[in-house]
């Protein structure tokens, strides 16, 4: 008997941590319950070994995101796989086998708030990519340098070295690649680094070959507003909770984690800080890009007063290589044509749809693929064991543009 209540009590307390309120419309919620649940409790570890001094909580988390992907470079019959360097970056090459006709290229950076990950967990999703669009398409997935141990402009030095490298003769013609077909990509912090490759390299006359296309995957562009639309609907539901996505850009930017608390206040964008000019607040004033079925009943929140000082502590704040939504209309207008995927349930979502605005005004090709039911990272989880249903309908998406447009 008394085993029996021990059991109800484990049952009762695991269902109770498990359960989360959901919005009733997002793609199956028990799985993403789930699938929180674990994150969470992973994160909790790693917070404790970082608190007693084991190890820093993102080497806990790495070691465990090692666990799940793959390491090793293995071919299959139809894509030769291998692992190089490209601009001094540790580079996983996914080519196809046979065929002389030269091949599609696409560079692809990893999300993971620039500290988590290697770029290896998607070895799934290239190989898919590759056998979808096969024998077409040379895919290259970076393991750019990760936070702590690198800030920004690190990761940023990095895809772009990398991209550099990519689009050089010598790697064009060592792997087969069409120079008038490639594309720069990447999903959430990766999005954030496509995107900011692709706005410096459209801009440098000195290249003699560019990216035909950009594909950005729910990218993270901006930090001065926590209190979008998107940041005050979804700041309770996984994976990417507000809080969390305030610590990853803190540590990107190099600042201090106490900040938290200010920029989660939107203190750090006050219209005290003379560091942030109109111009400046104009390009995410999202009550003018916005649609109104995404603006709904939420208000601004621009504190008149806040924290002085602040963007000048922590500069990157402003700068368009970290946050590519503050780029010029002129810069937007060099970058080439853009797929933008958003999630209805990620607190990301308002900055790729107010980018596909931006560039739209610039007058840049863009197609915009957003998903009512989806949430952040959703398509990492087109494969089993947490396949989704939403999971699978956007890395059909995402691999159905680069088929038609690149």
């Amino acid at each position: 008997m008394r085993l029996r209540w021990a059991g109800a009590v484990l049952l009762s307390a695991a269902a109770y941590y498990v359960y989360l309120p959901l919005p009733s419309a997002v793609s199956e919620p028990w799985k993403l319950m789930l699938l929180d649940a674990l994150f969470r409790g992973f994160m909790h570890v790693g917070d404790m070994a970082h608190t007693l001094g084991v190890c820093h909580r993102v080497h806990f988390l790495n070691r465990v995101v090692s666990w799940v992907e793959v390491i090793e470079a293995r071919s299959c019959p139809g894509v030769h796989v291998s692992d190089i360097t490209l601009g001094g970056v540790a580079t996983r090459v996914f080519q196809p086998k046979g065929g002389r006709k030269l091949k599609r290229g696409v560079i692809y950076f990893h999300g993971g708030g620039w500290a988590l990950g290697s770029g290896r967990e998607f070895d799934f999703h290239v190989r898919k990519g590759n056998e979808s669009c096969c024998p077409l398409v040379v895919s290259c997935c970076h393991s750019y340098r990760l936070a702590p141990e690198a800030v920004f402009p690190d990761q940023y030095h990095d895809a772009l070295a990398a991209s550099r490298a990519f689009l050089s003769a010598r790697v064009l013609d060592r792997y087969s690649v069409d120079p008038e077909r490639l594309c720069v990509s990447g999903d959430s912090a990766g999005g954030n680094l496509a995107a900011a490759v692709a706005q410096e390299l459209g801009s440098d006359s000195s290249a003699k070959v560019k990216f035909k296309a950009q594909a950005l995957i729910y990218p993270v562009l901006q930090a001065l507003d926590f209190y979008t639309p998107s940041y005050q609907q979804n700041q309770a539901v996984p994976i990417l909770y507000r809080p969390v996505m305030a610590r990853f850009w803190l540590q990107y930017l190099g600042a201090n984690a106490s900040l938290e608390p200010l920029l989660l206040a939107n203190n750090h964008s006050s219209l005290d800080q003379q560091s942030i000019s109109a111009p400046t607040r104009s390009k995410l004033d999202w009550t003018a890009l916005l649609p109104a079925e995404r603006k709904r009943h939420f208000r601004p929140v621009i504190k008149e007063t806040g924290s002085p000082g602040l963007v000048g502590e922590v500069p990157g704040l402003v700068d368009v290589r970290a946050a590519p939504l503050l780029a010029d209309e002129g810069v937007l207008r060099r970058t080439p044509q853009a797929y933008v995927m958003t999630c209805e349930f990620d607190v990301l979502r308002d900055d790729g749809l107010m980018y596909a605005r931006r560039l739209q005004d610039a007058g840049v090709a863009v197609t915009s693929d957003h998903y009512e039911d989806g949430f952040h990272a959703c398509m990492v989880f087109a494969f089993l064991p947490m396949w989704s249903s939403v999971g699978q309908r956007s890395m059909d998406g995402y691999i159905r543009w680069l088929d038609e447009n690149l």
